[in-house]
């Protein structure tokens, strides 16, 4: 939902300590092998998924399927809600590099990002129309160069 993006460490350092709660819980990553692993807990009681609340917790891996995917797997737990641990699985597929894709994710009042964004392709428009810029309808100016699946595969091993 709204703008929802996640930092987190890829140490393997240990989760924050459990009286810490977060809305959307606490993420700690490992490499094993060629897959990132992220587990995901200390969810705060006022988050709800599918009846399931602050004893939810998560195990994602990101895996490199091919030079253009990525498999997206999630095994999700709670023995408050679920007898066992259940798993699903989705594919992200690298998306074409088309130019000027807005992808700016958040809908709000105050939305300084999207002027920033429309500010930034006015001025280029400007100088290219006064001949001292590229066209920049052959550039991204929106995007910053790739979408969320582009980055994802930049950081795993080919």
């Amino acid at each position: 939902g709204q703008g929802f993006q996640r930092t987190f460490p890829v140490d393997g350092s240990p989760h924050l300590p459990a009286k810490i709660r977060l809305l959307h819980g606490d993420s700690r990553g490992r490499w094993e092998g060629e897959t990132l692993v992220v587990s995901v807990a200390n969810f705060t009681p006022k988050m709800e998924f599918r009846d399931s609340r602050e004893h939810l917790r998560l195990t994602e891996r990101f895996m490199r399927i091919s030079p253009d995917r990525l498999a997206y797997r999630v095994t999700v737990e709670d023995p408050t809600t679920w007898t066992r641990p259940w798993t699903f699985e989705i594919v992200l597929n690298r998306e074409p590099d088309r130019m000027n894709r807005v992808y700016e994710s958040t809908c709000h009042e105050g939305n300084y990002g999207l002027l920033g964004m429309l500010a930034n392709t006015r001025a280029a428009e400007a100088l290219y129309a006064k001949g001292q810029g590229p066209d920049p309808a052959t550039q991204d100016n929106a995007t910053g160069g790739g979408t969320a699946v582009d980055q994802l595969l930049a950081n795993f091993p080919r």
